[in-house]
């Protein structure tokens, strides 16, 4: 019998190829029902909650993760479970669950999916179950994902408290790109170009944090996740 056709979505416009997730135990091949955690700290965790970091690239979300997660090691990342091949270095289970396309539209087919989009041929998505498990636990579950995907899961998820991370302004954005050295001046102008795009949704988050200075935006990250 042919796999079940994945329905149409939108993929992300950004260009970072994934979206944060983890595979469920619905597939064929189970997972663990666990989410990427560093060691337990010895003081007791907030409340459990999905936290969604969302912003333009450039904005430094993944900075403001790692010192976040530097300080406070019970919080857990999600894992994304997507189609693509393994890349060399890539661990199962610690960067990816990879899944067959089978697998992923079974995903798809049962409504097991946070999210989920297509980008470049490969799927991507945020199962739902391994986070409610880890949120049940007591623990602050943060997916950093792109604007269509934090749009998808204020309906999948509308429980989820949704962050905006936000340059000071445009043009100090563009310096922060253009200092990275890595991409083409094509490539800057496109994700100037979706930048402005998702600056332009930041009101639809709960909250928006300026990082204008690193420690500042982390205190409120903090506080606010902590809330």
């Amino acid at each position: 019998m042919a796999s079940p056709a994945i329905p149409s979505a939108i993929p992300p416009a950004a260009t970072k190829d994934l979206i944060k997730g983890i595979a469920p135990d619905a597939v064929s091949t189970p997972v663990p029902d666990a989410v990427s955690t560093p060691e337990m700290s010895s003081t007791a965790p907030a409340p459990g909650g999905l936290i969604v970091l969302a912003g333009p690239s450039g904005v430094g979300k993944g900075t403001l993760l790692t010192r976040l997660l530097q300080t406070h090691p019970e919080m857990t990342v999600s894992v994304s479970a997507t189609t693509r091949q393994p890349r060399t270095g890539e661990v199962e289970g610690e960067h990816y669950f990879f899944r067959t396309r089978a697998q992923f539209e079974a995903m798809v087919q049962a409504g097991d999916l946070l999210e989920w989009a297509e980008f470049a041929g490969n799927c991507y998505g945020t199962p739902k179950a391994p986070i409610e498990s880890a949120i049940a636990k007591g623990r602050q579950v943060i997916l950093e994902i792109e604007l269509l995907g934090a749009r998808q899961v204020r309906e999948s998820f509308p429980e989820a408290k949704q962050i905006f991370i936000l340059p000071p302004d445009v043009e100090t954005l563009e310096a922060r790109i253009r200092s990275r050295g890595q991409d083409s001046e094509a490539a800057i102008e496109k994700r100037l170009k979706q930048a402005k795009v998702e600056l332009a949704a930041a009101d639809e988050f709960d909250l928006k944090i300026v990082n204008d200075n690193l420690e500042a935006a982390l205190a409120k990250l903090t506080a606010a996740i902590l809330d």
